[in-house]
C-alpha cells in the first residue's frame, strides 16, 4: 500500500480480457499509486490515486509473487508490475483462469462485484440470514456454498471441510436446512478458514498455489476429508468416498 508502479507488463491477453486489451491494463496502472488493499470473497481490489481500481482474481491456478529484478521469471509469468522501490509483483498463471484488470468507477459497477454475498471471513451471514437466502432452493447445499452470491469466498477445499465438520450431507437440499443445522455450519466456516489462514493455505501436491514469498501453505495435512478418498475418516473409521456435486 502506498506504492508507485512505476511500470507494467501484461504478457498474455487471456490475464488482460476484463479490459479491451493488454495495452489498456497497461496504461491505466503505470504511474499509479495504490491507495488501499482490499479483497472481497476471491477478488483482490486496489483502489487507485486517479480513480480507477486495480482488480484482481487468482482464477484455478493463479498466485502473486514479490521478487527482485533480478529473479529468473518463472514460466507461465503473465503480468509484472515494478514498484518505485525496485521489487516486482508477479503474477504466474499456468491455465490464465485468473485475470487482472483496471476500471474506471462505471466499469466497476458493471463487474458483478456487487452481486457477491457477504464476505465468508469478514462479513459472514448468521443462521436466519443464511436460511433466508437459501429459503425454497433445491440445489444441492454444497453447491449452494460454491455460488458466490450466496456466501463468497468459499471454494472447493474449505466448502468440503465446513461440511464435514457441520456433519451435513454435499448433496442436502439447500433450501431444506433449518436454522439449527445452519449454526454449525457457519461455526466450521469460521474454524476451517481459521486454520487455514494460519497455515498459511492450502498448498497440494501440484504446486499451484504458494505464498508470495514462494514457501507453501501448510494446511494439506489439516483437512479431514478433501484429496483423502480412500482413507478412513478420523472421526468414525469409515472409508471416505469422493462424489462430484452439481448444481
Amino acid at each position: 500500500m502506498g506504492r508507485v508502479l512505476t511500470s507494467v507488463e501484461v504478457g498474455h491477453p487471456r490475464t488482460a480480457r476484463r479490459n479491451a486489451s493488454p495495452a489498456e491494463v497497461e496504461t491505466r496502472l503505470q504511474g499509479r499509486r495504490v491507495e488501499a488493499m482490499g479483497r472481497h470473497g476471491k477478488f483482490l481490489i486496489a483502489p487507485l490515486d486517479d480513480g480507477y481500481t486495480l482488480v484482481a482474481h487468482l482464477g484455478m491456478s493463479g498466485r502473486f509473487s514479490i521478487a527482485e529484478p533480478s529473479e529468473d521469471l518463472p514460466a507461465h509469468t503473465h503480468f509484472v508490475a515494478t514498484l518505485d522501490d525496485g521489487r516486482q509483483i508477479r503474477f504466474v498463471d499456468p491455465r490464465t483462469f485468473g485475470f487482472v484488470a483496471a476500471f474506471d468507477e462505471d466499469e466497476l459497477a458493471d463487474t458483478g462485484l456487487a452481486r457477491l454475498g457477504p464476505d465468508a471471513w469478514e462479513d459472514l451471514p448468521d443462521a436466519p440470514e443464511l436460511r433466508r437466502s437459501l429459503r425454497a432452493r433445491r440445489a444441492p447445499i454444497k453447491a449452494l456454498l460454491l455460488d458466490q452470491t450466496v456466501i463468497a469466498g468459499l471454494g472447493n477445499i474449505y466448502v468440503d471441510e465446513v461440511l464435514h465438520r457441520a456433519g451435513i450431507h454435499p448433496l442436502s437440499p439447500g433450501g431444506e436446512l433449518t436454522e439449527e443445522r445452519l449454526e454449525p455450519l457457519l461455526a466450521g466456516v469460521g474454524v476451517v478458514l481459521s486454520v487455514a489462514i494460519e497455515s498459511g493455505g492450502t498448498t497440494l501436491d501440484d504446486l499451484g498455489y504458494l505464498l508470495p514469498d514462494g514457501r507453501a501453505g501448510e494446511n494439506l495435512g489439516h483437512l479431514a476429508v478433501y484429496g483423502r478418498q480412500g482413507d478412513p475418516c478420523r472421526e468414525c473409521g469409515t472409508p471416505i468416498e469422493r462424489m462430484v456435486v452439481r448444481a
